[in-house]
């Protein structure tokens, strides 16, 4: 009797699994995605002056990728991956990089003018000569060297934050 009242028991709590499972399935289905260019994956390829300006690359990734002169004004790159990037002379003016992961990247000669990367990690990424005017640099995690450095020509106010570059990387 013990045996097949655990039995029983074992399939009923199953079938609540089971059910359970479905009802998870119809309350967290979703809506059909539009197309938009964040379903590309770019890891490790060579995007030499590609124009990416003003387009939704939100999520998408970017590890390992050369970007050698590519534009992506205006570009929202919020939560991208970048990570090991190379962004020589690229154009990311007001481009959001809010939320990357952009870690041992190179941004050497690109023109951040008014860029925001917000609560961006930067760790090991290098700026040499990169245009920050008016960037907003707002609870990144970047190393104290390269803040060091990016405050020696830190200046302007980001247009869409009102933080002044200086203020954002918590320059003296």
């Amino acid at each position: 009797m013990m045996r097949r009242n655990q039995t029983w028991v074992k399939q009923a709590l199953g079938r609540m699994f089971l059910l359970l499972l479905i009802v998870l399935g119809l309350v967290l289905e979703t809506s059909p995605v539009q197309a938009q260019e964040n379903t590309v994956d770019y890891t490790l390829t060579e995007l030499h002056y590609r124009d990416f300006s003003n387009k939704n690359l939100q999520r998408t990734s970017f590890a390992g990728a050369d970007m050698m002169g590519a534009n992506f004004r205006g570009a929202n790159l919020k939560a991208a991956i970048l990570t090991k990037g190379s962004f020589l002379r690229a154009d990311l003016t007001g481009a959001d990089l809010s939320g990357t992961f952009a870690d041992r990247v190179i941004f050497t000669e690109a023109n951040l003018t008014n860029a925001i990367f917000i609560d961006a990690i930067a760790t090991s990424t290098i700026f040499p000569d990169a245009v920050i005017t008016g960037a907003d640099f707002s609870g990144a995690i970047l190393d104290r060297y390269q803040v060091t450095q990016l405050c020696k020509r830190a200046d302007g106010i980001n247009p869409v934050t009102g933080v002044s570059t200086q203020e954002s990387l918590g320059c003296p």
